[in-house]
Parts: C-alpha cells; sequence; structure tokens
C-alpha cells in the first residue's frame, strides 16, 4: 500500500517535473496516470490534503495530453492513408507498358528507342552511357529520325554486353552542339513501390523509372 510520505513525495515530484509526466502521458501511459491520481486521493494527508488547484492541473494536463495524443494519431492515419493514394494510383500501371527517358535494360534483343532531333540539326548522335554515367557507344542518327533501333552495338562494330544504358541524343549544327535531347524507351511495368525521393516503377528486365520520367503509357 502506498504511503502518505510516498505520496506526498510523489506529488512534489509531479509539479516541479511536470514534462517528464507529459511525455510519459504523450506515449500513451494513461492508465499509469490514473492509477497514480487515485493513489494520492486516496492516501493524502488529511491535515494536508491535495490542493483542489493542483488537482484541476493534474486532469487539465492529463486531458490535455489525450487530446494531443490522439490528434497525433489521426495525422498519422492521414499521412498513411495519403500515401497508400499515392501509391494505389499507379497499380492500374501493373501489366502496362509505359515509355521513359529511365535508363532500359537490354538483354541483347534490339531496343527501340524514341527520339526528336531539333530539325536545324545537321548531325546528330545516339549516346550510349552505362550505369556510371560513362559513354559506350557513339552512333550516327538521322535528323530526321522518330525512332532509332539498337542492337548492342558500338561506333567500332562490337556489341556491348547485356545490362542497364540511358540514351541521349547530342545535335550539332554547324559543327558546334545545339541540343542534347533525351531518349525514351518502352517497358512494361512489373510493379511500383514508394520510396523517400517518390513512386518507382519498376520495368520488365529489372531497370525502374521515377514516375516522373513517363511520358507515355500504354
Amino acid at each position: 500500500m502506498t504511503s502518505i510520505s510516498q505520496v506526498n513525495n510523489l506529488q512534489n515530484q509531479q509539479r516541479t517535473n511536470s514534462t517528464a509526466t507529459g511525455s510519459v502521458l504523450s506515449n500513451g501511459d494513461f492508465q499509469t496516470f490514473l492509477t497514480m491520481l487515485t493513489a494520492q486521493i486516496k492516501n493524502q494527508d488529511p491535515l494536508n490534503p491535495m490542493e483542489g488547484t493542483d488537482f484541476a492541473v493534474q486532469l487539465a494536463t492529463f486531458s490535455g495530453v489525450e487530446q494531443q495524443v490522439k490528434t497525433n494519431t489521426l495525422l498519422t492515419a492521414l499521412a498513411e492513408s495519403s500515401i497508400l493514394g499515392d501509391l494505389s494510383k499507379y497499380s492500374d500501371w501493373i501489366g502496362r507498358e509505359v515509355a521513359s527517358s529511365a535508363p532500359a535494360s537490354f538483354d541483347g534483343t534490339p531496343l527501340a528507342i524514341s527520339v526528336a532531333p531539333p530539325a536545324s540539326a545537321d548531325t546528330s548522335f545516339l549516346v550510349v552511357k552505362n550505369t556510371s554515367g560513362i559513354e559506350v557507344a557513339r552512333l550516327p542518327a538521322s535528323t530526321t529520325a522518330t525512332e532509332i533501333t539498337w542492337s548492342g552495338e558500338t561506333a567500332s562494330g562490337g556489341t556491348l554486353e547485356p545490362g542497364t544504358y540511358s540514351f541521349t541524343v547530342e545535335s550539332f549544327k554547324d559543327g558546334s552542339l545545339a541540343s542534347t535531347s533525351q531518349g525514351y524507351t518502352t517497358a512494361q511495368v512489373t510493379g511500383a513501390e514508394l520510396k523517400s525521393d517518390g513512386v518507382v516503377l519498376t520495368l520488365a528486365g529489372g531497370s525502374y523509372a521515377y514516375a516522373h520520367e513517363i511520358i507515355s503509357i500504354r
């Protein structure tokens, strides 16, 4: 049984350490608070009863923190609902083909790369880079082409190993670089994942694309 001296010590501790009490309550330990309060009332010194103001402060603290915990719980639920909503809207994309500027998976099968060199260019090149951003192939491209089929070849006539590659088109005018544009490839979406920097779509072959890199879906 809790002694009167213990209760008084507990009262003094609560008065001088309200922050700690609030921390306990904010962790959801309401039953502990109620047990402590009940013990204070039952075992208070008849000659030195708990002040009504102290009782009111404790109740107000309990009520206020309880409401804050409920608010935090609600906000967390709303945030989770929003996140799931962002992810669920991409579920319909699974199984469909998307065109994106993201690096594409090459398995030896020729890739169709959509391009759009400027009409003013007199020379264009398809530039292929590996996952480290290193240029591994540079091939002449028609300045009027809207699609280039790449079979993995390099400028020297060799063939690159299967892997993940990105594509750009460098266009020149009178020997000077006029523009650099993205090359777009098409792949099937096999999954979607929410990461800290946005929704990531997993593509067939093991590559992936962020949602903002998608330009079309079919």
